[in-house]
């Protein structure tokens, strides 16, 4: 207790309330934004909307507005940053020393996890085929990774997992009801006891990566073999995606050459399969998601499709997964610039609003160029496979070509423009949490996932070789503008002699030839069906003039401020 002698008199507290007050003062906030939060995602999309009804899935606009309104409230948003913030973590044996090799997760993982498989983004198209029925899913897809991108990996490759399973009738009788089913359910246990289950694949090895033909796991004939026949696998995979999922597609060899299988984690009597989890790999980014090194030790497995003709089985499944890396990029690309925009219209400096200074206006107007051309020609790919899996010839050729070009190149730009977004945001974009780290480092996944940049473009002329017909389709597509814009016309005119000229160079110059075709697809599509001033933007830097590494480097005398109205969130 103070003594008497030691209590301020009333003039000591009122020099100590009013030094109170002063500090208060200095902690004034003033001048910053605020969280984007608690606002639908898809209402404050105007390039996505418009090409949700262009390609054909107005119908869907509802669906994906429900949500847009969930993947963006503070609930669902903060889901996102605790499962990165609280990674998987593997356990290998159960207290009692038995192997279970299960992938434990935070209860945030599962919640995101239900959002997605409840609203479809991993089954719409087969469940609703039909017009529109990608492009629909592509816009569910871009709201839910706007939440939280680790979640479309399992998701992707649930979806993507259908396309192989159908070529083998009786395992799709088993399994794709289970893998369309809307009812999440996260807990390691037999799939035929589970109300839905969800898809893994294992096909990299260490010493071949992409060349899956270099793989050495191995496959035995338990009962004569043949397709749908069981099999058991042994051997190491150096990537295992999504591991604690209930199958998985797995390529190993046999006598006949590399073969595709299904193996579940659980055998037929309810036992665990002899899959076992080495170690998750501490990745750069994508870490609400887990990532595995996996050991077969006599795995059973059955047969999809004929043996040694494994690469053929999975040709779609890896086709699908990779719409879905562009997909992400493209919804990444979004985010980026919904954040830099929505900042930069609610901080000043030097007296103006950051959105009204010229030099920043060109930084988020190029921005928003990249962003609407990655969603124009993302979502106009997914109406090819709408298209292709109706029958159209012409389409099945465009989505052939079409794919590797578009995965190349908006997962190669996804990096540049995430860095540029959070640099938008000064300091406070490099902060853990305003989210946009997480951004950076979630971007070049998608341009390694499903075969890096190397490997698209390889495969886009493998397309333009083997199937010239489609390199034709492509150009047919991308002719429907000749005549609206002479920089347009120019530059595929420069296109295409590069492609004829010096054949025999075309693979040591195929990131650009890929980057061309790419450019001229983007620059086709907001020509004919884009807003007036972003195709002006896009032509005036992208095909003519002197367009800079760096984003910022629009031409003068363009209409920045309409370009960044158009994807400015307002709230």
């Amino acid at each position: 207790m103070l003594s008497a002698t030691r209590m301020p008199g009333i003039g000591g507290l009122v020099a100590a309330c009013e030094n109170m007050d002063v500090m208060s003062a200095t902690h004034q906030v003033f001048n910053q934004s605020q969280p984007l939060e608690d606002v639908n995602l898809f209402a404050l999309d105007k390039p996505l909307q418009e090409a949700l009804k262009r390609e054909g899935a107005s119908w869907a606009t509802e669906q994906v507005s429900e949500l847009g309104q969930i993947c963006g409230s503070a609930e669902v948003q903060r889901w996102g940053r605790e499962a990165n913030e609280n990674p998987p973590k593997l356990k290998t044996h159960d207290r009692f020393g038995h192997r279970i090799d299960e992938v434990e997760f935070h209860p945030a993982w599962h919640e995101l996890m239900k959002v997605g498989v409840e609203h479809g983004v991993h089954s719409l198209p087969w469940q609703q085929p039909g017009p529109g029925a990608n492009v629909a899913r592509a816009a569910l897809f871009t709201q839910l990774s706007q939440a939280e991108a680790g979640v479309g990996c399992p998701i992707s490759m649930t979806f993507s997992v259908i396309p192989a399973l159908r070529t083998q009738p009786e395992l799709a009788a088993e399994w794709e009801p289970r893998f369309l089913s809307r009812q999440y359910d996260g807990e390691s246990r037999p799939a035929k006891s589970k109300p839905g289950a969800l898809a893994g694949m294992a096909m990299t090895e260490k010493q071949g990566g992409s060349d899956v033909r270099a793989n050495t796991t191995s496959a035995v004939q338990l009962n004569g073999g043949g397709p749908g026949a069981e099999y058991e696998i042994t051997g190491h995979k150096w990537f295992c995606s999504a591991p604690m999922c209930d199958a998985f597609l797995v390529l190993a060899q046999t006598d006949s050459g590399i073969s595709c299988f299904l193996m579940p984690r659980f055998t037929p009597d309810g036992e665990r399969n002899r899959f076992h989890i080495q170690r998750l790999k501490d990745k750069l980014g994508n870490r609400s998601n887990a990532s595995s090194e996996v050991e077969f030790r006599g795995a059973w497995a059955r047969l999809v499709g004929e043996e040694g003709h494994g690469v053929r089985t999975i040709i779609e499944m890896v086709s699908h997964t990779r719409l879905d890396c562009a997909i992400g990029s493209s919804a990444g690309m979004r985010s980026g610039v919904a954040q830099a925009t929505f900042y930069a219209s609610n901080r000043s400096a030097f007296g103006r609003k950051l959105i009204e200074q010229p030099l920043m206006a060109n930084v988020l107007a190029d921005l928003c160029v990249e962003s609407e051309a990655a969603t124009a020609s993302m979502m106009r790919l997914n109406r090819a496979y709408d298209e292709a899996a109706s029958g159209d010839e012409s389409a099945q050729l465009l989505k052939r070509i079409a794919t590797p070009v578009l995965k190349y190149w908006i997962c190669k730009r996804a990096p540049w423009h995430a860095v540029e977004s959070l640099e938008c945001l000064g300091g406070n974009g490099y902060v853990e949490e305003s989210g946009m780290p997480r951004l950076v480092r979630e971007s070049p996944l998608m341009s390694i996932w499903e075969g890096s940049g190397n490997v698209q473009c390889l495969d886009a002329l493998r397309a333009m070789v083997k199937s010239p017909a489609s390199t034709e389709v492509l150009f047919t597509e991308i002719g429907e503008a000749s005549g609206a814009d002479a920089r347009f016309d120019r530059y595929v005119d420069r296109l295409k002699t590069s492609i004829e000229t010096s054949p025999e160079t075309l693979e040591v110059r195929a990131r650009r030839v890929v980057e061309g075709l790419a450019l001229a697809f983007q620059g086709s599509l907001l020509i004919r069906h884009g807003d007036p001033a972003v195709s002006d933007a896009f032509c005036a830097s992208r095909l003519d003039g002197d367009w800079g590494e760096a984003f910022g480097t629009l031409p003068a005398g363009l209409q920045y401020d309409s370009i960044i109205e158009r994807s400015t969130p307002r709230i």
